[in-house]
């Protein structure tokens, strides 16, 4: 909101549409399926709020190229479909909107190179990516309340470590950074106490286009001490892993 109203000058409208997207997602595990119905509670909300704010014609996008390729798009359909991005495959046939996507054939690295010539804030510029859907599908298995605010705070550990050890922002050799949560429960022990809990992936990459990308060699001592502090302070985390896969053979998200 700081950087659309102050920085920016824009009228920033709010929507608190939470509960609308935990009911649609109630009990859905699969990946595409998530999507879809992110995509389409996305646009029905926002013709909702348009309609009240006057019927605006366009719906601007921050759709960049691998989005395009990912999802197979009209425009780019010879490759076949790893998953549907929310804006792009994921959007209903009969939306309200004629679509403005600026940067729809632009690659990440250079978004960013545009972002900077504007003139735009280096924390807007080079803030990390967050997936359309959100953490739906950083949430593996059914989204819930509970697991997504697991999810939030073990990735907010990653985040603060990892800045704080120079390892995010412009001119870091991490490009992008996040945490999963899985649906997957081990035994493991606190104190004299078993437990049986789920497990926290860590994913960090490094790349410029995000089409391919190799993961990050963090330190030990550092992986070590987010392990600590998330097993320690989230609460049904007793186990954290580490993603050392490029992309390819995997996708940068897990979904």
């Amino acid at each position: 909101m700081t950087v659309f109203r102050k920085q920016l000058g824009a009228e920033l409208v709010a929507v608190d549409a939470e509960e609308q997207f935990f009911q649609a997602l109630n009990g859905v595990t699969e990946p595409e399926q998530k999507r879809r119905i992110v995509g389409e509670k996305f646009i029905r909300i926002f013709e909702a709020q348009a309609r009240q704010l006057g019927q605006p014609r366009f719906l601007m996008q921050g759709t960049i190229y691998p989005d395009v390729v990912e999802s197979s798009a009209p425009d780019r359909n010879k490759a076949e479909k790893i998953k549907s991005h929310h804006n792009v495959g994921g959007l209903p046939e009969d939306m309200q909107f004629e679509l403005v996507e600026p940067l729809r054939y632009l690659f990440k690295d250079e978004v960013r190179a545009v972002g900077e010539a504007l003139g735009l804030p280096e924390s807007m510029v080079w803030r990390q990516p967050f997936p359309g859907p959100g953490l739906t599908v950083r949430c593996l298995g059914e989204v819930t309340r509970e697991r997504v605010a697991r999810l939030r705070a073990a990735d907010a550990i990653l985040q603060e470590e990892l800045s704080a050890a120079g390892f995010l922002g412009k001119g870091a050799k991490t490009s992008q950074a996040f945490a999963v949560l899985l649906p997957v429960r081990s035994v493991g022990v606190m104190g004299d106490q078993r437990t049986y809990q789920e497990a926290i992936a860590i994913r960090a990459v490094s790349t410029e286009d995000f089409m391919t990308a190799d993961w990050t060699r963090l330190p030990q001592d550092l992986l070590a001490k987010v392990s600590n502090r998330i097993v320690n302070e989230v609460d049904g985390i007793n186990r954290v892993v580490y993603d050392i896969t490029s992309k390819p053979p995997a996708t940068i998200e897990w979904e």
